[in-house]
């Protein structure tokens, strides 16, 4: 699904090929909470990094979280989450370690985004104590740290097609094709 998503002061506009476009998987966790989620959680989808499209790159910068990260206090996280210099407003996460992937921000999207059948709520054991919980509804799911589920794998059990674009497809085949051949 194409989006196009902006900052708050509209220096920076971007677009992507969301293969994730639904926002049903809330994180509490306090990164998350702290540098975007002004309701105690924030919403990242799921984009293909070769489609992202940026006007205004100058006004970005970088932030990567200290914290606790998989058990170790204080390591600087991989993640690099893009904001705007001007305003603040929080716009992507890009991880090198899944240098394809892309997680804009539900917050900065400015596309009419797909209502979610059920939604997923995650890091719940980093939650802030004044940050009330939605009443549970058939379907949702809770986690003290992380689901076993995917972004990806939630999307395609709701019959959305999660393969990689253009470029991603074909060198996929071709990895795949050179694997048959060993």
């Amino acid at each position: 699904m194409h989006l196009e998503g902006s900052c708050h002061c509209g220096k920076v506009r971007f677009s992507v090929e969301a293969y994730a476009p639904v926002p049903f998987m809330r994180c509490y966790c306090s990164i998350c909470r702290k540098t975007q989620g002004g309701g105690g959680f924030a919403i990242n989808l799921g984009a293909w990094n070769e489609t992202l499209k940026v006007e205004g790159k100058e006004h970005i910068a970088v932030y990567r979280a200290r914290g606790v990260v998989r058990g170790h206090p204080r390591k600087k996280s991989s993640g690099r989450r893009h904001f705007c210099k001007g305003c603040g407003s929080a716009l992507w996460l890009w991880d090198p370690g899944w240098p394809e992937l892309v997680h804009p921000f539900a917050s900065a999207i400015d596309t009419d985004l797909p209502k979610s059948p059920d939604h997923v709520e995650l890091m719940l054991g980093s939650k802030a104590s004044w940050v009330p919980l939605a009443p549970k509804k058939k379907g949702d799911k809770r986690y003290d740290l992380y689901p076993e589920e995917s972004l990806a794998d939630w999307h395609s059990r709701h019959g959305w097609d999660v393969s990689p674009p253009g470029a991603a497809r074909r060198k996929a085949k071709v990895t795949k094709k050179a694997k048959k051949k060993t």
